[in-house]
């Protein structure tokens, strides 16, 4: 039986007594189960295999997250006499057994040998035409989309759309069934926000045909039955090739002949891939990278594992430090040390203080007020300030609303249904601190930062023509965040020569190329790495990009950069060599108007000099 957050109270109970075979879901595991594992005595003294299914998702932070509900899990099996054997399975991953060996904490043994069927499918990469050929742009990935879905759909082909932001699912609704017309229940939406029910509606609609077409984040991209798809469209290349290729396998599950179109954006990581398809096709799926020792996260479950479980003074939770954790805890007052153990002792609940999938806990509620105060949807706390910000329009299942008081302290956002014709975006700026710096080699250092951001304005964004229409500010407190980062700065021998104006100019296209190959170098996702550029930073007074991991703590990825900060110069000098346009361009070093005339001549002769000096 399935033990999720849909599973009714009434079966909950004799799932718990006589389940044979558990279904549930890393979150329900953390929240529900191994925190009241009491109730689990029949389970877990009988456990004999816990199967791990899609283990290509577990990567980054929560990947790290889940590794130590894994550590949780173990020690609870231990103590009620079980030794499981763990199965763990992925069609997308270039190291399987490294990624499994990192989530168990032992060897593994891998089994690679496919014998799957599979029906022939068409993969197109498509390039949207160009329409400003100074600044690089070409016509909306998401016009481009819905222009390439609508005659499957006239003719009856169930399609799916995915879409890498929320909102840009909620135009792309918009846009379908204003241009198909008939019943809107034939065109929906799917990501995440929407409220259980809704979700398995659409999932049932879409498994029975009812639904035509769904547009939807990578929420649909693995795990949900959503029967027999035909056609996959993604509306902007989705971050990482796993996730490509898991969304152009939604499409051909169940049938023949499918296709997948992949239509790229104007944003840089999309335009190498349509210029580099080779990249693409032949390169394996990305390395799983994750980082389960991050002392943010293992204190916070650490904490769980005391609350399930007292501690023993010898006892390791995945490092060897676990006792002076455990002894920091008691200073803070949530743990008792009495004896050679270590008990808990707050009122806390501490697994419902810690979210899996980002580093806050907290959501953001969305309260419609013109349904009687309904609960429509949710946005966790640092999506909030871009898209719950008062004034936004927020959009759901194609619905506008209107934010008429975001609550910050009560963490409520008040709405009511509006129809205009402009959707909002908000401008986030970043700025950054090192807190401490590791010996470092050349141009190249590493170390750790606080990361402050600030959402400072909205924009207002007319349907269909996507032109800017009107602005207004934001004011919300300020998010920080301490994190790993690499860094390259740039000294006299670098910059000689160069008037302010091209350093600027040189410096903001290299941080813009860096965070472009970052990403596919450190075999992650697009939103897991940022760069930011300092013209004089405060830390190293000369000219310094910053790349650091988008997550408290770190999880890797940045001391992975450090480590191959030559392949990646190699891989920006080259990628500049090879793109067309003249003085620079959003496919490259960014649009001229953010890095001026020089930006292109610049930052390749920076690159140069960095790579000569070593």
């Amino acid at each position: 039986y399935t033990y999720d957050g849909d599973t009714p109270p009434s079966a909950r109970q004799a799932i718990r007594s006589v389940g044979h075979i558990v279904m549930t879901n890393p979150d329900m595991l953390h929240t529900a189960i191994l925190p009241h594992h009491t109730r689990w005595v029949q389970l877990f003294g009988n456990l004999k295999y816990v199967v791990i299914d899609e283990l290509h998702q577990y990567r980054g932070v929560f990947g790290s997250h889940f590794a130590n509900v894994l550590r949780r899990l173990r020690r609870i099996c231990n103590f009620y006499g079980s030794q499981p054997v763990f199965i763990c399975c992925s069609a997308t991953i270039a190291n399987p057994a490294e990624l499994a060996s990192q989530l168990l904490g032992e060897a593994v043994v891998l089994v690679d040998d496919n014998g799957a069927p599979a029906a022939a499918k068409e993969f197109i990469l498509y390039n949207p035409p160009v329409v400003n050929a100074e600044l690089g742009i070409r016509r909306s990935a998401v016009l481009e989309a819905c222009a390439l879905a609508e005659p499957f759909l006239r003719a009856g082909v169930q399609t799916i759309i995915f879409a890498r932001a929320r909102t840009t699912v909620e135009l792309l609704v918009t846009y379908l069934r204003r241009a198909l017309g008939g019943s809107p229940s034939q065109v929906r939406g799917y990501r995440g926000g929407y409220l259980p029910g809704e979700r398995r509606a659409i999932e049932q609609g879409l498994r029975r045909g009812e639904v035509l077409a769904v547009a939807s984040t990578n929420a649909l991209e693995l795990g949900v039955d959503i029967g027999a798809m035909d056609v996959s469209i993604m509306a902007g290349y989705p971050g990482t090739i796993a996730s490509a290729w898991q969304q152009a396998g939604r499409a051909g599950r169940r049938s023949g002949q499918s296709v997948a179109i992949l239509v790229a954006s104007s944003a840089p990581l999309d335009q190498f891939l349509v210029a580099h398809p080779q990249y693409f096709f032949g390169r394996r799926p990305e390395h799983g990278l994750l980082n389960p020792d991050n002392l943010y996260i293992l204190t916070g479950h650490l904490k769980c594992a005391a609350f399930e479980l007292p501690f023993g003074t010898g006892e390791e939770f995945g490092v060897p430090t676990t006792r002076s954790i455990l002894e920091f805890l008691c200073q803070e007052g949530i743990l008792h040390q009495s004896g050679e153990r270590f008990y808990w002792m707050t009122d806390v609940f501490p697994a419902e203080e810690i979210s899996l999938r980002s580093a806050a806990a907290e959501d953001f509620v969305i309260i419609d007020q013109a349904a009687g105060a309904r609960v429509i949807g949710e946005v966790d706390r640092f999506s909030a300030p871009m898209l719950i910000h008062e004034e936004a329009i927020y959009i759901h299942e194609g619905t506008q609303y209107h934010v008429d008081k975001l609550d910050y302290p009560a963490k409520k956002a008040y709405v009511r249904p509006v129809d205009v014709d402009y959707y909002t975006d908000a401008n986030l700026a970043v700025s950054i601190e090192v807190l401490d710096a590791f010996p470092g080699e050349g141009h190249r250092a590493l170390g750790e930062v606080a990361v402050r951001a600030l959402v400072t304005m909205f924009k207002k964004i007319k349907l269909f023509t996507h032109e800017t229409v009107g602005s207004g500010p934001v004011r919300l407190p300020e998010e920080q965040m301490h994190t790993a980062a690499y860094w390259v700065t740039l000294d006299d021998r670098v910059t000689v020569g160069l008037h302010p104006e091209e350093i600027q100019s040189g410096l903001a296209g290299l941080s813009h190329l860096l965070g472009v190959v970052g990403p596919l170098y450190a075999m992650c996702d697009y939103r897991d790495l940022r760069s930011v550029a300092q013209v004089r930073s405060p830390h190293t007074g000369l000219p310094t990009v910053y790349l650091y991991d988008a997550y408290p703590g770190g999880v890797g990825l940045s001391e992975r950069l450090y480590h191959l900060h030559y392949q990646l110069l190699d891989a920006a000098r080259g990628y500049l060599a090879g793109c067309p346009c003249g003085q620079g361009c959003p496919a490259c070093v960014g649009p001229p108007g953010e890095t001026g005339r020089y930006g292109k001549g610049a930052a390749r002769l920076i690159i140069h000099r960095l790579q000569d000096q070593g």
